[in-house]
């Protein structure tokens, strides 16, 4: 129970942010949210500053970096519906 009290009061945070009257419109947005799936993204890799940077200036999203064999490898992703 206690956990759907966290998720009410977040809920009411967004919708002020938003700066919704009513919570059924920022439902909407919320529900978008997590309705995504990892199959909605196209993902690349990095490993030198000037791929980095392309990415960057392209729209991609950082989101992961591992160092493998001691290359840095640094993870992009951005969503299908709006980068295609």
């Amino acid at each position: 129970m206690k956990k759907h009290g966290n998720l009410k009061r977040n809920v009411m945070k967004v919708k002020a942010a938003l700066r919704h009257r009513r919570v059924e419109n920022t439902m909407k947005y919320i529900h978008a949210v997590e309705n995504i799936k990892e199959e909605d993204f196209e993902e690349t890799i990095a490993t030198i500053p000037e791929e980095i940077r392309k990415l960057g200036k392209a729209g991609w999203t950082k989101y992961d970096e591992r160092i493998v064999n001691g290359t840095t490898m640094h993870f992009y992703r951005k969503p299908k519906k709006f980068g295609v």
